[in-house]
């Protein structure tokens, strides 16, 4: 997966917008106004930092190479993984959507729920 499909597919996701409220160079997806995905866009090697369940992170951190904690980040929630790593594009798919829900369950279930009623 190369940093354009990455971009491409977070804006897939019901509700995303693409923000950068640090800097001109990361970009920070957002799903009902919070951050589900960190795009630096100025490192030599690409990656996005994604909210995880805490024991998904721990495995996938042990199962893959490219997977490492978040750095500057909650290391219990947050991975970061490299694009050009040994994670398959599919299960990268799989950890933005996995990112989504993480960030739409710690929401008020009334924002839940409009969520999930909007987009689902």
């Amino acid at each position: 997966m190369d940093i354009e499909e990455l971009f491409d597919y977070c804006m897939s996701i019901p509700g995303a917008e693409a923000t950068t409220p640090f800097d001109d160079v990361t970009i920070v997806m957002k799903v009902m106004g919070k951050m589900f995905a960190l795009i630096p866009t100025d490192n030599e090697r690409f990656s996005v930092t994604l909210k995880c369940d805490p024991e998904k992170a721990i495995l996938l951190r042990e199962s893959y190479e490219c997977v490492e904690s978040a750095y500057h980040m909650n290391k219990t929630y947050w991975n970061t993984i490299f694009l050009d790593g040994d994670l398959p594009d599919s299960e990268i798919k799989v950890c933005i959507d996995n990112s989504v829900e993480e960030v739409i369950k710690k929401l008020p279930k009334k924002l839940q729920r409009e969520y999930y009623g909007t987009f689902k």
